[in-house]
């Protein structure tokens, strides 16, 4: 896994690399998206995007498209240990679904088209 840090925005991101389950998949997290939301709410909205990194990009538990960016208070992401913690979670949870181990099965399977 590898770890750096950017500034969009004036927003600092997290940017991680992880393998998930011979998956290459980007992290970026940005733990306080919208200061005016933590103005008036007195917490923080996170913002998590996962993206495979595979050309073309490849489905994961959480999208089809290889893509998700996910809005989520803070505090959620930081119970799970930060964004990576939180990313691998979330993706073993999904992966126990039928639709995804249906999907997983397909992708495997040689095709004859």
């Amino acid at each position: 896994m590898s770890k750096t840090m950017s500034t969009t925005n004036r927003r600092a991101v997290e940017i991680h690399q992880i393998d998930w389950q011979g998956y290459r998949i980007e992290v970026r997290y940005c733990p306080s998206w919208s200061p005016s939301y933590e103005e008036i709410y007195g917490e923080c909205m996170a913002h998590l995007e996962l993206m495979s990194l595979e050309e073309p990009r490849r489905a994961l538990p959480v999208t089809e498209t290889g893509y998700r960016s996910h809005f989520i208070p803070a505090k959620f992401i930081d119970d799970q240990g930060g964004a990576v913690a939180f990313a691998r979670a979330w993706l073993d949870e999904e992966a126990r679904s039928p639709k995804w181990k249906e999907l997983e099965a397909a992708s495997r399977q040689m095709s004859l088209l």
